[in-house]
């Protein structure tokens, strides 16, 4: 896939927004794993997150490690129309789409896995089509966060894969997707000091494990 941001343009994210559904049930699913990071940015950084009407999503914003205004969004508008929540505040703030940073689930990455990329498109992910057709660009930068397969994944049985995408984690994946959680913080972080392209080199040649 060719690259279409600048090599020259440091990328530094002012926006960083998970995806993920509202209510309750899908609480620590592993398709709100977007939630979860921004939740652990929002911990990690002693930001708090409010519901905001004009926004469409839990909001907040504070100073990230190195000194930079940041602003965390969980849109709460489902995830097949995160874009709006993301365009209402992009709107706002004035802020470009490349300092936009995305963060959500991927299915074709297994457990432990991490991909950051300045652009890209959707990969069938609706939370990323809406993301894409409101920013009316695919050239933002996105971290996707492994989630893995189900086992019947390969005999395209698709209700097996929305269970599983909307199923919560077993106990052994949670203490993975813990230290997951830590390291994503640690990559957001080196984005924003070195900006996404340095910080990409970390990022996706790790393989997050439990120590033995």
């Amino acid at each position: 896939m060719t690259e279409t941001v600048t090599p020259s343009a440091v990328v530094i994210p002012q926006l960083i927004v998970g995806l993920g559904n509202p209510e309750p049930k899908y609480d620590q699913t592993r398709h709100n794993i977007g939630f979860a990071a921004v939740d652990a940015l929002a911990r990690s950084w002693q930001i708090s997150l409010a519901e905001n009407r004009k926004f469409q999503g839990e909001f907040g914003e504070g100073i990230a490690p190195g000194g930079l205004k940041i602003r965390l969004l969980k849109p709460l508008t489902y995830m097949n129309r995160s874009g709006q929540a993301i365009q209402a505040v992009t709107s706002w703030y004035k802020v470009p789409a490349e300092s936009v940073l995305v963060i959500y689930d991927d299915l074709d990455l297994p457990l432990g896995k991490t991909r950051l990329r300045l652009s890209g498109s959707a990969g069938g992910h609706n939370g990323m089509k809406s993301a894409i057709a409101h920013l009316n660009t695919q050239n933002f930068p996105r971290l996707r966060i492994g989630i893995g397969k189900p086992k019947n994944a390969a005999n395209g049985d698709n209700s097996e894969t929305v269970s599983y995408v909307l199923g919560k984690f077993t106990a052994a994946e949670n203490q993975l997707m813990s230290l997951v959680l830590q390291f994503v913080v640690e990559c957001v972080e080196l984005s924003l000091k070195q900006g996404v392209e340095k910080a990409m080199n970390r990022c996706n040649s790790r393989t997050v494990e439990v120590p033995q």
